[in-house]
């Protein structure tokens, strides 16, 4: 996409596609991803949804974030619903008085990158308004729901793969088709997937030397 933009600009001198280094980093740390929050949650593989919710656009308009967790208890109905919660959402569903609609969601502290991917590994889904995690849930063969008016990756959205949610009502209805078309699909080293092949780094040290 960031090819094509280009060339509608008339820039195409110096231009080279060669993926993602985030692809890269998350082929090199998949050995290394820590599961162990499955097993103290006593969670089932598919049977649960990973959620992170932390831009400023969804936490400090009290109306928008009370219909982004009324949307997360419906959902918590049919899934469990796992939130390792940011400092700053905390705080804004505590101000707001909100902590009420938390019940029956699994609310844990933030987990560092191999925790949180070990979970993503084995959900059902990701609801999420972070642009990286976007991008790492493609990585896990899981598809994300994305709390944000529009993302920086089109090229998802645009496939199907994520999908934009603006409403409570969004999340129980895409929810569902989302895990009932999920096949959790693994992107592997090779596979000239849209985000690159893992061999980014190298690629761009390759054309640096000239």
């Amino acid at each position: 996409l960031a090819v094509e933009n280009l060339t509608r600009e008339g820039v195409t001198k110096g231009v080279y596609s060669v993926g993602d280094v985030m692809y890269d980093l998350f082929l090199k740390m998949k050995p290394h991803f820590d599961y162990s929050v499955i097993d103290e949650l006593s969670l089932q593989e598919g049977n649960y949804v990973v959620v992170t919710i932390h831009r400023d656009f969804n936490t400090d308009d009290p109306i928008r974030l009370k219909w982004i967790l009324d949307g997360l208890r419906e959902l918590s109905k049919q899934l469990r619903v796992v939130f390792p919660m940011h400092p700053r959402t905390k705080k804004r569903i505590q101000e707001f008085g909100f902590g009420h609609v938390l019940e029956g969601m699994d609310v844990i502290q933030p987990l560092d990158y191999l925790k949180l991917m070990g979970l993503v590994m084995h959900s059902a889904f990701v609801i999420t308004d972070s642009g990286g995690l976007q991008k790492e849930t493609y990585f896990c063969g899981k598809r994300a729901l994305v709390v944000m008016p529009d993302t920086g990756w089109r090229e998802l959205v645009d496939i199907g793969w994520n999908m934009l949610i603006r409403s409570t009502e969004d999340f129980v209805e895409y929810a569902h088709g989302v895990s009932r078309t999920s096949c959790s699909v693994q992107i592997t080293q090779g596979d000239n997937g849209m985000l690159g092949t893992g061999d980014a780094a190298q690629k761009i040290a390759y054309i640096l030397r000239g």
